[in-house]
């Protein structure tokens, strides 16, 4: 048994916890990064339909439960960088708003303890760390920056750029969705991204995608005081008697169980896992779960209403690099209706493959060939609400079950309808497929890439586990640092706001390790 005793120790190196162990690799400190997967193997398959997507070659073979006690096959990955491996790497900040209470159709969305000006700084910090191109001031609810993006925005091919300018005919405000890749189209012949089709929902073959293996680990393992353990799966972390200190981090690896110790302890396995591995170290001092004397931990759990929907125009769409659109015309009230709707955008664009791995009956005279050719491959995302009965939970087998009743539902709902009302005004056939779920058995629960809520940050100890620096309220030298701490979840891809929020805590760990 082996017992080893470090400074830091970060479990997960995903955009929590890799931004994290980025921000602190030059302090010094010595520094464990304890993963559960291994790298992501660079090989042809990286960027194959077939094998990404239709099969699901990368995806985890862990089964969780749903609500009702039947298997859930989760669309999560468990490798080195995290979810960020296949993200589409859409980086958005929140809205400052969305730092406030904000009235929605189905209830409150609830204010934050920090505001955006406290986390401007580091949004700023991490859009450069992870090359993000994009214009500001086209976005019309793009909140205030104190610099501009370091990269220019990434350009439409034809189709897409037509299609904004009949949105834009139409009286709506596209534009370009921020982005990051390694990108340089002045010069093409010395650019690491390559434009190609297979980049959202898949792992870079060239790694020109801004993942946090790619941007920040190893990076982070350069310095000599930063080390990796892969295939490391956290089983448990153990207190003192006290119960107000993690003092072991118990590890299975290769069969052998191994023990680890920090003086400050950092989880970052993403808002499910994070949330399970606290309720796995119940003890005498916490009954309820590691730091849950709230017993928040595993509740409020939030994932976003997300839809993706196909508009078969009639013209071809041959774009190959299509998520570079987005509106926000809707994100907020609008004189289309007093609440908010949500954030359109593009995914990846899909092929026959894609398709076939669980689309929806199509109409009978329209061909999986046509369609791909063809569609316009929208991304809709509504804000759900924090729910305590939407949670994680274990079951008598340590398995995760995850408890998910949609809320806000009116919203997405409207938001669906003018796009539809969009699409028909710039030119599609009246076809739009709707797709909410396109991976393994189609459960709208397995698609957690937006996972947020379960370890909620405040000021409050009764009603939040983790303090406004993310350290739990209850445990002197634990913190979270991942899409847990989210109060609630806004309309955009949460990943940007988990990195800027690492590089915030990873200064308050430097103040506080000083």
């Amino acid at each position: 048994m082996l017992s080893t005793h470090y400074d830091i120790i970060i479990i997960g190196t995903g955009a929590g916890g890799g931004t994290l162990a980025y921000k602190l690799a030059p302090s010094g400190k010595r520094i464990l990064l304890l993963e559960r997967g291994g790298y992501v193997p660079r090989e042809k398959d990286n960027w194959s339909t077939l094998a990404t997507v239709k099969e699901g070659k990368y995806n985890t073979k862990e089964i969780w439960r749903d609500s009702k006690g039947k298997d859930l096959h989760p669309h999560t990955n468990y490798y080195v960088g995290g979810n960020t491996k296949f993200y589409g790497a859409a980086l958005f900040r929140l809205r400052e708003e969305d730092f406030g209470e904000i009235k929605h159709h189905g209830g409150i969305s609830p204010a934050w303890p920090i505001s955006y000006a406290e986390l401007e700084p580091y949004y700023t910090a991490a859009e450069h760390l992870y090359s993000v191109h994009g214009n500001r001031g086209e976005d019309p609810t793009e909140p205030w920056a104190s610099a501009p993006y370091a990269h220019p925005a990434v350009s439409h091919e034809p189709r897409i750029a037509q299609l904004a300018e009949d949105f834009a005919r139409l009286g709506y405000q596209p534009f370009h969705t921020p982005l990051g890749v390694m990108l340089n189209e002045k010069q093409m012949n010395r650019s690491r991204c390559v434009r190609c089709n297979t980049c959202d929902g898949f792992a870079c073959l060239t790694n020109a995608k801004s993942d946090a293996q790619v941007v920040c680990v190893d990076p982070a393992l350069e310095y000599p005081n930063v080390s990796l353990l892969t295939n490391a799966y956290v089983e448990r972390l153990e207190t003192s008697e006290s119960g107000r200190e993690v003092k072991r981090v118990v590890v299975k690896r290769e069969g052998t169980e191994e023990i680890y110790s920090a003086d400050v302890v950092v989880v970052s396995a993403g808002a499910i896992n994070s949330a399970a591995l606290l309720l796995r170290s119940a003890n005498d001092k916490h009954p309820n779960g590691l730091a849950n004397g709230s017993d928040v931990v595993g509740r409020h759990y939030m994932g976003h209403n997300n839809s993706v929907l196909f508009a078969i125009s009639r013209h071809p769409n041959p774009t190959v690099f299509q998520k570079t659109m987005a509106l926000n015309d809707f994100y907020f009230a609008s004189k289309e209706w007093d609440f908010p709707m949500g954030h359109i955008s593009f995914v990846g664009k899909f092929d026959a493959n894609m398709f076939a791995a669980g689309a929806p009956p199509f109409a009978p005279h329209l061909t999986l060939d046509y369609i791909a050719k063809h569609s316009l491959d929208f991304w809709l995302t509504s804000e759900d609400l924090p729910d305590p009965n939407n949670r994680v939970t274990l079951d008598r087998e340590g398995k995760i079950t995850l408890s998910y009743t949609p809320n806000n539902l009116e919203g997405h709902k409207r938001l669906y309808a003018k796009v539809k009302e969009m699409v028909k005004a710039a030119d599609c056939h009246d076809h739009l497929i709707p797709l909410n779920a396109f991976v393994g058995d189609r459960i709208p629960l397995a698609g957690v890439a937006h996972q947020n809520g379960t370890i909620r940050f405040g000021n409050d100890p009764q009603t939040s586990a983790l303090d406004r620096n993310c350290k739990a309220h209850e445990v002197d030298n634990l913190y979270v640092v991942d899409g847990s701490f989210f109060c609630s979840s806004a309309a955009v891809n949460p990943a940007l706001t988990i990195m800027a929020n690492a590089l915030r805590v990873g200064d308050h760990l430097l103040e506080r390790m000083a």
